[in-house]
């Protein structure tokens, strides 16, 4: 596949708020204690379905079951003793819960995690068995960030953003990293690696990873239809927001607008930014369990959706895609396997 992005300069990368690629090394040092080199899978039955070579980098597998403990680990790795003390506050639609909580008991601090009411309840379950406080809100009528900082501040607590953060991004970007060092190993490059996008960490980090070491493969974050505020910022070259009545079966994906920090490194490094919809997301969680043998979430499942749907031509050309998370409920998903 030929493409008209040209290599960056090393420097480039601090001037947008990126990671550099020093920067990513080191927190793939940093994180290597207690993060997963999660595998990248093929199916030649999905090959043959969408005529290209598609990779699938496996974040499903990843500790705390998705991409997200990565910049979480990063983060809370860095605390100072005195901010260990004092423990951390996050907010999050369920898997940044899940992570940070997950971070917080390996290094033995304390974690209150802001959550929507009607978050699944895996990820609520879940972070409350990791030993964290779990507070609930309305998502329609709340705000979130309010919710934390006042947390914070009679506290002490360190916030621990779900994206717009540098050590959240620069852990993120370790996914970009492992995918262009496991190609190189058997002398491949891709053309193509579709990540999800809600905030823009992960598809900003691994951006930032693959841009930096591979300058030939093209980047596109993937979105859920309602929920395509980035495409529709990339277009109007300025942070859009969604529908407050905007729904979509990918809790993990939904945010009223870029994050201040990843949309200009999103704005500059990627080639686009694809929508699916829920029912092309079904269809490919049901694919990637048929085929891969994975549980993927809805959010996570957005990438191969887009393949799948033919929203990217793939045909003849190295396409990894990341299935960035798998903590899906039970009951819904066998009603999706169900079809």
């Amino acid at each position: 596949m030929s493409n008209t992005h040209t290599p960056l300069a090393p420097a480039f990368f601090s001037e947008v708020g990126a990671p550099s690629i020093t920067q990513i090394e080191a927190a793939a040092a940093r994180i290597r204690e207690h993060a997963v080199v999660t595998p990248l899978l093929e199916s030649a039955v999905i090959n043959e379905l969408t005529g290209g070579r598609i990779l699938f980098k496996a974040e499903v597998l990843q500790v705390a079951g998705s991409f997200k403990f990565r910049g979480a680990c990063n983060r809370l790795m860095q605390l100072s003793p005195e901010q260990k003390q004092a423990g951390v506050v996050a907010f999050s639609s369920g898997n940044h819960a899940l992570a940070t909580s997950a971070v917080a008991k390996l290094l033995g601090v304390k974690a209150t995690i802001i959550m929507p009411a009607d978050a699944p309840k895996t990820k609520v379950e879940g972070a409350r068995d990791n030993g964290a406080t779990v507070i609930l809100y309305d998502r329609h009528k709340d705000d979130r960030e309010a919710i934390g900082a006042e947390i914070s501040r009679q506290s002490g607590a360190v916030t621990v953003p779900p994206y717009d953060d540098l050590y959240i991004m620069t852990g993120q970007a370790t996914v970009g990293l492992e995918i262009v060092e496991a190609l190189a190993d058997v002398d491949v490059v891709a053309d193509v690696v579709l990540a999800a996008c809600s905030g823009g960490g992960l598809v900003g980090g691994v951006a930032s990873a693959v841009r930096a070491k591979s300058p030939a493969t093209a980047v596109y974050a993937v979105e859920p239809a309602e929920f395509d505020e980035l495409a529709r910022s990339l277009a109007s070259g300025k942070p859009e927001r969604n529908s407050p009545d905007a729904k979509s079966i990918c809790d993990a994906l939904q945010v009223v607008t870029p994050g201040k920090l990843t949309f200009p490194v999103n704005q500059r490094l990627l080639a686009g930014s694809l929508s699916v919809t829920d029912d092309e997301v079904r269809d490919a969680m049901r694919v990637a369990f048929k085929h891969l043998k994975l549980a993927v979430e809805p959010g996570g499942a957005v990438g191969l959706a887009a393949v799948l749907a033919g929203k990217l031509d793939v045909k003849d050309k190295t396409v990894v895609v990341i299935l960035s998370g798998g903590n899906v409920d039970g009951d819904f998903f066998a009603k999706v396997l169900g079809g």
